[in-house]
């Protein structure tokens, strides 16, 4: 299945652009997309912490993936 996926803060950085098409195996979890993204962009394996959302809420590593749904990977954000 193909996947979009929205980037933010050092996950932008990491790929070099706001967004991201992957395509994964039918029934992928969350674990699984993680995985691929740090097998094909190693900058990933340096981040301490990374939320993923899919459909605007944050998904725990089980949780589905489905064409058409919308992901977003979120990395941790400090303040000043």
């Amino acid at each position: 299945m193909d996947l979009s996926i929205l980037l933010f803060g050092i996950a932008r950085d990491i790929v070099g652009n706001r967004s991201l098409k992957i395509s994964l195996p039918e029934q992928e979890n969350v674990a699984g997309l993680m995985i691929k993204l740090k097998e094909q962009y190693p900058g990933f394996n340096e981040l301490k912490s990374l939320l993923i959302a899919v459909n605007d809420e944050y998904a725990p590593e089980d949780t589905l993936l489905a064409p058409g749904d919308e992901i977003a990977l979120i990395p941790p954000v400090s303040g000043g």
